[in-house]
């Protein structure tokens, strides 16, 4: 079943930021736009890289009113200790959320049953706290953080501009496109 046009379901989670433990639930998600990224695990190989691209977007989404949230199934402590002793996720300031208990990872459908490890998803959820957009990518496949930004932007014009779309390979200031009955065929 798809996420997509679901609320984000109830959890409470504990999770490491700017030095300190603070306690993270669904309702974290709503009145802001929030980007939600899901990781195997601390001190490996391509989430570091990912995390750390993510860091180097951070104040770009913050700019656009989004709150960054990091997922992996190990604790609040291990991110502490991975923040302290790795140079990469050193520089992360946004929120990174321990899920021991994997009901996060279920709740957003990552998890790898098999391995406890959450499969590298992100999510894009609204003001709302519903689900916009899902990506799902295979353990080796590490996301570029630039292309997030663009998706940001194209969901907050959506919501903000009813009875428009964008098309592939939109960015602000593009031309968008108003589905009716005389663009049926020809695009």
């Amino acid at each position: 079943m798809s996420l997509i046009g679901t609320e984000v379901l109830p959890f409470k989670a504990s999770a490491f930021q700017d030095g300190k433990f603070i306690d993270v639930s669904e309702e974290n998600f709503k009145g802001k736009w929030s980007v939600v990224c899901f990781y195997p695990a601390d001190f490996t190989f391509v989430c570091p890289t990912e995390l750390e691209d993510l860091q180097n977007q951070y104040e770009t989404l913050k700019q656009l009113g989004v709150e960054v949230y990091s997922v992996s199934t190990d604790t609040h402590f291990t991110h502490k200790a991975w923040h302290e002793s790795s140079a990469a996720i050193g520089k992360v300031k946004y929120i990174m959320i321990g899920d021991p208990s994997h009901v996060v990872s279920r709740n957003f459908d990552v998890l790898i049953e098999a391995d406890g490890l959450a499969d590298r998803g992100t999510f894009i959820i609204d003001p709302d706290g519903v689900i916009q957009t899902v990506e799902i990518n295979a353990g080796g496949i590490g996301r570029d953080a630039s292309a997030l930004v663009n998706k940001i932007k194209a969901a907050q014009y959506v919501r903000n501009h009813p009875g428009e779309v964008c098309p592939a390979k939109w960015s602000e200031g593009a031309e968008t496109l108003k589905p009716s009955l005389d663009l049926v065929g020809k695009i």
